[in-house]
């Protein structure tokens, strides 16, 4: 009789997590940040609001963003004119919107991430779910589930409302689900659609103006098991170590906070080049940000063809910033391509 260290033992893989597979996607729309002042305070009927557009443009041309990518257009908004107010009642508008894109713009994140993984779905054991918006149930996992054709019994976990930080949190799990089951694939979507917290300008909330000159919306997904097998599956980035950490009296003060960490590692521009770039292109994506930041870390690399020593192609650090202020940190170690 097999003891029960001994089954234990069994059960969990042999080598680290790594991620084996990336895939992203955004919606058609595209909208310019250098006109969008002007498209904001005209579909939300406030252009008579002078001295607070100022202070938009301020904010846009400030971002470091280039474009985002949206699913609300001008014709829906127009169709639902409470959406373009601060506080008009639109929260069956805004719910029939995410429930039902969020789990398809996670589809083609996953389906992107799952052929270039180029292994049957059916070897997916689990589905790490992540979105700031949209709560429902059943979730959004069981959507994707469906919509993905996945089997029912593909162990699911859902995270509602976690925030920015929320792509390190996944990865984190993703990681502990890796190594501690043997054989397990663990696909992770984080998909995110701010038609949620889409609203005009108000004076006496100029937090609200921030959020709407940065965020856009996107979903990325990554394929993530140990002990690759060889000849069939490439691996990415190791997961050498995951944690989670609340900042001591941080309330509010989540913004800066990035900036901040530049400074103080001394850190050389080219080593947060991906990252800005990923800023640039679509804004803050909230939990899929740092998932298309690997993911365009890896094209890069690749591209450039960048030595062992460089951007992608060596060890770094994963920091996701959000509510709380919540710090999530990963260790990735970047596996050299043969």
């Amino acid at each position: 009789m097999a003891t029960v260290e001994e089954i234990r033992r069994a059960q969990r893989a042999e080598g680290p997590a790594t991620v084996l597979a990336i895939g992203t996607a955004t919606p058609p729309n595209c909208v310019d940040q250098s006109t969008y002042p002007d498209y904001y305070f005209r579909i939300t009927n406030s252009e008579h609001m002078t001295e607070l557009k100022e202070k938009f443009v301020r904010m846009c041309e400030k971002s470091m963003i280039k474009k985002r990518y949206m699913y609300l257009t001008e014709e829906f908004l127009k169709e639902n004119p409470n959406m373009c107010a601060y506080m008009a009642p639109s929260l069956d508008a805004r719910q029939d919107i995410v429930v039902v894109e969020v789990p398809k713009l996670g589809k083609e994140a996953a389906q992107k991430a799952i052929k270039e993984w180029g292994q049957p779905k059916s070897k997916i054991t689990h589905l790490v779910f992540c979105t700031t918006s949209g709560v429902d149930m059943p979730g959004a996992d069981y959507q994707l589930t469906k919509l993905l054709g996945l089997r029912p019994s593909v162990k699911r976990f859902m995270m509602y409302q976690q925030g920015c930080f929320a792509g390190g949190t996944v990865l984190r799990m993703a990681k502990d689900l890796a190594e501690n089951n043997a054989g397990a694939r663990v696909l992770v979507v984080c998909s995110e659609i701010t038609a949620v917290t889409f609203r005009g300008p108000s004076d006496s909330h100029l937090d609200s103006l921030v959020g709407q000159a940065l965020f856009g919306d996107g979903a990325a997904a990554v394929i993530v098991g140990s002990d690759p097998v060889v000849g069939v599956e490439r691996p990415l980035f190791q997961l050498v170590s995951a944690s989670q950490t609340l900042l001591p009296d941080s309330e509010g003060a989540i913004d800066g906070h990035l900036r901040e960490v530049q400074a103080k590692l001394a850190l050389k521009p080219e080593k947060l080049k991906s990252t800005r770039h990923v800023l640039s292109e679509y804004g803050n994506m909230s939990s899929a940000c740092v998932l298309f930041i690997l993911d365009e870390m890896r094209k890069s690399s690749v591209k450039e063809g960048l030595s062992s020593t460089g951007e992608g192609l060596d060890w770094g650090v994963l920091f996701g910033f959000g509510p709380g202020l919540t710090v999530e940190t990963v260790v990735l170690h970047s596996v050299p391509i043969n």
